[in-house]
């Protein structure tokens, strides 16, 4: 089963949730709650419940959702105006680096209009230094699935490429398309949406967390 964007359920079923739930724990209060904008079917969720925080999970997938333990919202999320705020909004899969700069302002908007004051945004995105290193075949083991990259095409600030994960004889491809934003570039999208850059929480700035302005 794929969702609308090309996602296989099966495949985020299978994906272990990795170190993205201790990265978020580590940069929020103890039993800070949490939005999750693009749940999926879990894989993190499940992870910062167990690790003491309440969340509530948005896909725009109905089947994603089926298998999430959490309250959840059936919604886009540019679309999303739950009127509730949150201790902390997580914006992960690298969603900010969208090839849309509409759609890129959109999530912003979204993870901003849901921040509590003093709150935190957590992003996670493809450094600029990620786009030179990309190569066909490159990836690696993620728990049972094997996760390769290839078609690698550069247009301008623009790649794509398709990933292939496999399990056991089973595998499937999903194509995408990101844009490269230069640290500057980034700061401003934020600044359009009312953030503002606090800092990086990874040492190979793959996660960073915005604060109101």
């Amino acid at each position: 089963m794929f969702t609308a964007d090309g996602c296989s359920v099966e495949v985020y079923r299978l994906l272990p949730p990795g170190d993205e739930p201790g990265i978020v724990h580590a940069a929020i209060p103890e039993g800070a709650s949490i939005l999750e904008l693009g749940s999926g079917a879990g894989r993190v969720t499940h992870a910062l419940l167990d690790l003491g925080h309440p969340v509530v999970a948005v896909d725009d997938s109905p089947e994603m959702l089926a298998h999430v333990r959490a309250e959840t919202v059936c919604s886009k999320i540019e679309e999303l105006r739950l009127g509730r705020v949150f201790d902390a909004v997580l914006l992960g899969s690298h969603l900010v680096n969208t090839a849309d700069d509409a759609d890129r302002a959109a999530f912003l908007a979204t993870a901003r209009a849901h921040v509590a004051p003093g709150g935190r945004v957590l992003v996670e995105w493809h450094p600029p230094e990620w786009f030179e290193s990309v190569r066909d075949g490159q990836g690696g083991r993620i728990g049972e699935v094997d996760v390769r990259l290839g078609q690698v095409v550069r247009d301008g600030d623009l790649l794509s490429a398709v990933v292939r994960y496999s399990a056991g004889d089973r595998w499937w491809p999903q194509a995408f398309t990101c844009r490269r934003l230069a640290v500057p570039a980034l700061e401003a999208a934020l600044a359009e949406t009312g953030l503002a850059f606090e800092g990086w929480r990874a040492g190979d700035r793959t996660w960073f967390t915005a604060v109101p302005a």
